[in-house]
Parts: C-alpha cells; structure tokens; sequence
C-alpha cells in the first residue's frame, strides 16, 4: 500500500506517538497475538482535547504504519482524512478506560488462545510462574457481558479495573495498561506468558502454588531490581529487532 507520510502535518510529539504505536503493532503480529483484524492498541494524543491513536480497520497488525494510524475522539469519530474505516465497537473498551484513567497513555487487548483459555477458567491467573508474580499484585477481573458495546458496562469496567495495570476479561481476552506503550506492550509480553505457561503446566501434573508472601513482595522487588526502567529498556532492545526485521514501521 501507498500511504502518504503524515509526518509534516502533525505536530512533533504526535508523530513520535504514532511510530511507537506502529511499532507495537507490527511486534504484537511477530509474537502472535493478532485476532486477523480484529483487537486493538490505542495511545492518547497529549492534550486536552480526549484524542486517540488506533488502528484502522481493515489493516492486518503487520500492514500498520505510522501514517496510517487514525486519530479519533473520545466516541471514535475520525478527526483526520483517511481511506480507512474506524471500528467504533471495537473501540468501547479502549475509550472507556482512558476516560477513567487519565494516568494511562496506552491500552492494549488482545485475543491469544492462551489468555482466552485462563480467561475461561475459574482459578483465573494461578501463582505457579516468576512471570505469575509480576502480574498477580496488578490484576483485576471483569466478567464477560457479551460483546463490549452497552454504555451502562462501561462504568462497571472502569470500576473492575481500578488503578490496576492489568485486566483479565472473562471468556474474552485479556488488556493492560500503561503511561506508554513501552509500558502496556511489556506489560502483556509477561501477561500472555504467564497464561501460556499455566495451559501447558496445567498438561502435566500436579501443580506447585508460590507463597503468597512472595507474591505481596514482587512489587517492590521489581521496582529495586530494574529502578523503575524495565518497560524501556525492554521496549529499546524490541525496537531494535524491529528495524532489523522492518523498519517500514516508521513511514
């Protein structure tokens, strides 16, 4: 696809936004997380304004460039000229978190065999991973409702979701959030490993439980080992395998 640069018609800022969301597009389709065109990765533009970076729909995850991104309002109408529809239903979830969360700059969800197949579970998330650790403290559940498209469920996910980071949606998916993409990219790399080591654990035999005492430590043990720049220092290295792999990203 021809898609002209967008990069002289916006402002600087929104230009570094649109390249990292792009990014993290095109690394969720190399690690598998992609539902065809379906899901989403929305950023919030800066400002007051209540603007939002998202996919266009119709585009596979490994199509996505930066100048192909749309922007849209709080209700997902488009705010700039694009070939490409917005999926405003697809966007429930998205806009209704941000509206709750103005700390959260990202919102990420995904539909992966494995994160749907915990989301079926009654145990949900079991604490039988290192990886179970980091995301346990953080976790919040939201019981499935149907598909996301009722106003009055909003508040009810905003509500289950709290000031965690990390949401596991019954039968569904799962989400997280964070003030970058940086943050809410890692954030599902430990989220969708911990539910593909639980399925496959769970083939076996008789599973090991993790003191819970670990578990109410890991918060601040992670936040001494890595002083606070995991997500970066990760999202660095990602980038750079990236533009190893395609740097058409950026465009």
């Amino acid at each position: 696809m021809n898609i002209p640069s967008l990069q002289s018609s916006v402002s600087p800022e929104e230009w570094q936004l649109r390249v990292e969301l792009a990014a993290a597009y095109r690394l969720a389709a190399m690690y598998g997380w992609t539902d065809l065109v379906y899901t989403h990765i929305s950023v919030r533009v800066p400002g007051p304004e209540h603007q939002f970076l998202i996919n266009p729909f119709g585009l596979l995850f490994d199509e996505i460039t930066a100048s192909s991104l749309v922007k849209v309002d709080q209700q997902c109408n488009l705010l700039s000229e694009s070939p490409f529809p917005v999926n405003p239903a697809g966007f429930t979830i998205h806009s209704c978190i941000h509206d709750g969360r103005l700390d959260v700059g990202c919102v990420l969800h995904t539909h992966t065999r494995a994160g749907v197949a915990v989301s079926a579970q009654k145990c949900g998330v079991l604490p039988i991973s290192q990886q179970s650790t980091f995301v346990i403290p953080e976790l919040a559940y939201h019981d499935y409702e149907g598909v996301a498209l009722r106003e009055d469920e909003k508040q009810r996910l905003q509500a289950d979701l709290g000031s965690k980071n990390y949401l596991m949606l019954r039968n569904h998916g799962l989400l997280t959030v964070g003030r970058t993409v940086a943050e809410a990219f890692v954030g599902m790399y430990v989220f969708e490993s911990t539910c593909q080591i639980q399925v496959s654990a769970q083939a076996g035999g008789e599973l090991i439980m993790i003191d819970p005492k670990i578990l109410e430590s890991m918060p601040a043990v992670i936040e001494m080992a890595t002083k606070g720049q995991a997500a970066n220092i990760t999202w660095s290295a990602l980038l750079r395998k990236l533009d190893r792999a395609d740097p058409s990203y950026k465009t």
